[in-house]
This record gives structure tokens, C-alpha cells and sequence, in this order.
């Protein structure tokens, strides 16, 4: 299954949809479980904020409840740098989303 771990070690990003795409796919959403290296002991929402490389363009997303199943699209293809934060925890990734 491929994955990315989080530059801290704090969350993995388990990818269900490989690669992922933008827009997404008609018959197959951008799926990815969120597993944090220490489950939170509160049901805070895990923020995401979203950069495009360059800097062109940033979005924010929630998963309410924190790190666990979710959908995240993103409106443009191309290399993003995620920076996650979640009950008083942090962490960065990047994902390539495809056209």
C-alpha cells in the first residue's frame, strides 16, 4: 500500500488511490487514511493546509475527528506541501496529484 510518513514521524498518509488526481476521477476518489504515531486523546479536527509548489496557490481542508479516513481533493495538479495539525500535534508532507 503506498504511503508517505510525515517529515516529524507524527502521521503517515496511507494512499487508497494511486497516484492521486486532480480533478478527481469520476469512478474513484482520492482516498487517504491519515494514522497518527499517537492517537489523539480529543476528536480535534485534522487541518490541512495545502501549498502548490511555487507558492501559487494554498487551500486549508479539515477531516473532523482527526486523522483516520478521508477524501482530499485538491483543485490543481501538481506537487502540494501539506502541513497537518491535529490536537496539539504537527507535521508536513507532500503528495503529487496528477492531471
Amino acid at each position: 500500500m503506498p504511503q508517505v510518513m510525515g517529515e516529524a514521524g507524527n502521521i503517515v498518509a496511507i494512499l487508497w488511490a494511486d497516484p492521486l488526481h486532480s480533478p478527481p476521477l469520476p469512478d474513484r476518489s482520492n482516498k487517504i487514511l491519515w494514522v497518527s504515531k499517537i492517537p489523539p486523546a480529543t476528536p480535534d479536527p485534522l487541518v490541512i493546509t495545502a501549498t502548490l509548489a511555487g507558492g501559487t496557490r494554498t487551500v486549508t481542508v479539515s477531516v473532523p475527528g482527526g486523522p483516520g479516513p478521508s477524501i482530499i481533493d485538491l483543485p490543481a495538479p501538481g506537487c502540494w506541501t501539506l502541513h497537518l495539525s491535529w490536537s496539539s500535534r504537527t507535521d508536513e508532507l507532500k503528495l503529487r496529484y496528477v492531471a
